[in-house]
């Protein structure tokens, strides 16, 4: 494995723009009883803290791997919730490396030999950036919302915190990878603390933990967000906010293919 002892220890995310394509806390999910309404109530809430019209942000992430460690900053916009951008800006052998979504459809730009991939559905189950994050997650935002329903499984005191406990489950009709998504959030704000994801077989696939309160873009946000899977024992993805802006004024054009090689 590369030493990479150049890089931080905590690199920088993604993080609005991940948790929204990961669908981490998805809103507008229909419930059936009061506890489950609320339940949708309070993840709907927490699905604004990370929405706005437009953003635009900094980020880094490190990602370690059992054969190799790598790190990237990026530059990210995104529009809505069908329209995102991301961009490598170092280091200098990957700047302009970008990743579009547009819709369901996801494309991959290669500067060197001014290439664009459009991701096929036998690639989604791959690696984005090199990451442990998939093709797959980024275009399940909107689904995800409506194919999984929402319950409190927990409300008190843990660890000397106040915080909230959900169980996302998918509803019999839907086509999900996930079998289960727990998160736990604080209950004073509703600021996400980790989540755990798990396949269909009921074995936890991957943790998500989110951690450095702080407030940025006027926004009080978790700043770090750290990928583990549970089958890969010393690996990880860490995103962590470098900076992030909200009600940037972008336009649907600035997401397309002919930005991408202008740029």
């Amino acid at each position: 494995m590369n030493d990479d002892r150049n890089y931080p220890a905590r690199t920088v995310p993604l993080l609005a723009l991940i948790l929204a394509l990961l669908a981490v806390f998805p809103g507008g999910i229909q419930a059936a009883s009061p506890g489950g309404e609320r339940a949708r109530q309070i993840l709907a809430e927490i699905d604004d803290l990370w929405r706005a019209d437009s953003s635009a942000a900094t980020v880094s992430m490190r990602v370690v791997t059992a054969n190799y460690s790598r790190a990237v900053t990026m530059e990210s916009w995104s529009l809505g919730k069908d329209k995102s951008l991301v961009r490598i800006i170092a280091p200098l052998k990957e700047k302009g490396t970008a990743t579009l979504k547009s819709g369901s459809a996801i494309y991959t730009y290669l500067p060197k030999t001014d290439r664009t991939i459009r991701l096929t559905s036998s690639m989604m189950s791959g690696s984005w950036m090199g990451s442990h994050f998939t093709n797959d997650d980024l275009v399940k935002e909107s689904r995800l919302a409506d194919d999984y329903d929402p319950e409190i499984t927990f409300e008190g005191v843990r660890e000397g915190r106040k915080i909230i406990e959900f169980a996302l489950t998918p509803r019999p009709e839907a086509p999900v990878v996930w079998g289960r998504i727990v998160t736990t959030v604080l209950a004073d704000g509703y600021l996400p603390l980790f989540s755990s994801y798990y396949d269909e077989d009921g074995r936890l696939a991957r943790t998500i933990n989110f951690t450095d309160l702080k407030v940025m873009g006027g926004r009080r946000l978790p700043a770090v967000m750290h990928v583990v899977p549970a089958d890969k024992p010393g690996e990880y993805t860490e995103l962590v906010y470098e900076k992030i802006s909200f009600g940037q004024p972008l336009t649907e054009a600035f997401f397309s293919l002919q930005e991408i090689r202008r740029r």
